[in-house]
């Protein structure tokens, strides 16, 4: 496997991402939307996750394929997200036909994580900017985008440093693509202790986020929490959101088994993982743009298993492009001292 030519999610074809964030309010939001709608699905492993219409994507349900997915800050407030980035989707003229006198229904799931509490202003009034966000993250969507303090990651913390957004892709040997997108808001640390180190250093590709590899007596790992993780954490005030693609032709059940192997890569990035005060999920989606037809379970594991690599680095490079704002430090400043 290589990495792909942006190293973003936007090398699986057919992919655009967007981001829209406020500084002062030290929050934003990112949206990912298809040439076409994508199948998908989800898995959600945190203790206190914060999701809009999800529920579509369980393989019984109606709807085979989605519009858009909305990442955001916010807590609850960024849900509003999903609205608009539907009213620019049915600008487009995409959307779900529900009946044929009925408009089009663009069919959007949303995650969020809780930035409330991070020095931004939130004194909003009686209007969230949460659906405006979503419609100028979407009016800007691109194959390329900002990654660290950047749309939902804009007001993420990571541990006791800066977290936010990160992304990654692998070209399979066989031509598949795979991709990851994710905002990185976790209770845990993404750091080895005692060192500068990330624990996703064994899958870094070309110094995507900075080559700190562990001493020679390499770091003892400890049963007890990091010390470096966040203190005095409560139920829902955390999250890592993230977005797992490929242009295989997989289907609802394979992708959510896709999910499942990706949800992994939290393991590989952050300790601790997927605690009581997170709202960790992965979403999983299929572009179907490759041109190979034929899929077998062993395709799926293989994408499974880089899909999981894949969004180790992106938490990475999401704690490693961000900046320091406030009172939450940045990596590269915190290994300057």
């Amino acid at each position: 496997m290589t990495r792909g030519p942006r190293n973003l999610i936007t090398d699986v074809a057919g992919l655009k991402v967007g981001n829209a964030d406020d500084e002062r309010l030290r929050s934003g939001v990112t949206v990912i939307m298809g040439d076409q709608p994508f199948c998908a699905a989800v898995d959600i492993r945190g203790g206190a996750p914060g999701t809009r219409d999800v529920a579509v994507l369980a393989p019984e349900n109606l709807v085979a394929a989605i519009d858009g997915i909305c990442l955001s800050g916010g807590s609850a407030f960024g849900n509003d997200a999903v609205s608009g980035l539907q009213s620019f989707l049915r600008a487009q003229g995409q959307g779900y036909q529900i009946a044929p006198d009925a408009p089009l229904v663009p069919v959007v799931c949303g995650a969020i994580l809780f930035d409330l509490n991070n020095g931004g202003d939130k004194s909003w009034g009686e209007e969230p900017p949460y659906r405006q966000l979503g419609l100028t993250a979407a009016q800007g969507a691109g194959v390329d985008f900002a990654l660290g303090n950047a749309g939902a990651g804009m007001g993420a913390a990571c541990g006791r440093l800066k977290g936010g957004l990160g992304s990654a892709s692998w070209r399979l040997d066989d031509g598949t693509t795979v991709g990851a997108l994710v905002a990185v808001n976790a209770v845990g640390s993404a750091l080895m202790p005692h060192s500068d180190a990330f624990w996703a250093w064994p899958f870094e590709q070309q110094g995507e986020f900075g080559g700190r590899r562990p001493g020679a007596e390499f770091p003892a790992v400890s049963a007890a929490l990091p010390s470096d993780m966040k203190l005095g954490s409560q139920a829902g005030a955390n999250t890592t959101i993230a977005v797992v693609a490929t242009d295989a032709v997989l289907d609802k059940l394979e992708l959510r088994r896709v999910a499942i192997m990706a949800a992994d890569g939290f393991a590989r990035a952050l300790r601790p993982v997927h605690t009581p005060f997170d709202g960790d999920l992965v979403f999983a989606i299929s572009t179907g743009r490759s041109s190979r037809a034929d899929k077998s379970p062993l395709e799926t594991m293989q994408i499974g298993h880089a899909a999981a690599d894949c969004l180790a680095r992106a938490i990475a490079r999401g704690v490693y492009e961000a900046r320091t704002v406030g009172r939450l430090t940045s990596y590269r400043e915190f290994i300057c001292r």
